[in-house]
């Protein structure tokens, strides 16, 4: 009988410990219940065995061999749901179906960004997802225009899901304790269904802009212009810098930058 996992650093694994706190992280998909979710990294069933008490229609995705084994011996409920492979690289339409599911998980801190992409690919499908990350992720993907910590990931997310932060986890909860705080955040899709703008290059100008967050609008995209539409570059909004723009405004930036470089102001093309 396997007793329990070591954490693996090369995995980034950190296991709660604390049940009221997993208790907590998984009701933030109460509203959801009966919709397929999908629990990333779940180690030794911690969270799993909340959300599965819940009632919820749970797949866990584990690429620990270790924790893929506990799983399937001490809970036998999830037999043909624990899908053995990285998450990342996981068409997660063929774990869920082709509707609505939720996506949750005490995320491994190492790949948490990628995580998070992974899933905004799946925007038309994600109703909701939440969970566990570093503190200081967890900010970055609900910090305001003007926010210190505002960049890629809080616009490129917010154009598509309302972010909440809801709370902090310290550090003695976990075994081994990371040297970091958690945060446990919930991203729930919007009504959004078109941005009213080219997608591929609306994400272009989000990376650019914060790629030299330090410098103005101005000196940041001069690259992604022709050389005779540089004078346009004098327009207002190039004199601000990226952190004082929201999601509206990142928009109306990219159309101004696809009429100067004579593109339509609308595509189907997908971030």
């Amino acid at each position: 009988m396997i007793k329990k996992v070591r954490a693996k650093k090369s995995l980034g694994q950190h296991f709660l410990t604390d049940m009221d706190v997993a208790r907590r992280i998984a009701a933030t998909l109460d509203p959801w219940r009966g919709m397929p979710v999908i629990e990333v990294g779940p180690g030794m069933g911690v969270l799993s065995q909340f959300l599965l008490e819940a009632g919820h229609d749970l797949t866990v995705v584990e690429l620990d061999r270790d924790s893929a084994a506990y799983l399937h011996e001490h809970f036998p409920q999830l037999e043909g749901r624990i899908i053995e492979h990285d998450f990342l690289k996981l068409d997660l339409t063929t774990v869920a179906g082709d509707g609505q599911f939720c996506v949750i998980g005490n995320y491994p801190y190492n790949i948490s960004s990628q995580i998070l992409f992974h899933v905004l690919d799946y925007k038309d499908h994600v109703t909701c997802c939440s969970g566990m990350f570093q503190r200081e992720v967890a900010q970055r993907v609900a910090a305001d225009p003007g926010s210190k910590t505002y960049g890629v990931v809080s616009v490129l997310l917010q154009a598509w899901y309302d972010i909440e932060y809801l709370f902090t986890v310290d550090e003695h909860v976990f075994n081994p304790p990371p040297k970091v705080k958690s945060g446990v955040i919930r991203l729930t899709r919007n009504g959004v269904t078109d941005l009213g703008c080219d997608e591929r290059l609306f994400k272009m100008v989000v990376k650019t802009s914060f790629g030299q967050r330090r410098k103005t609008l101005r000196n940041s995209l001069r690259g992604l212009l022709p050389p005779e539409a540089l004078p346009s570059l004098e327009d207002p909004v190039f004199k601000q810098r990226p952190e004082q723009l929201g999601v509206s405004q990142f928009i109306e930036l990219t159309n101004l930058i696809a009429g100067l470089r004579g593109q339509s102001t609308s595509s189907t093309s997908q971030i």
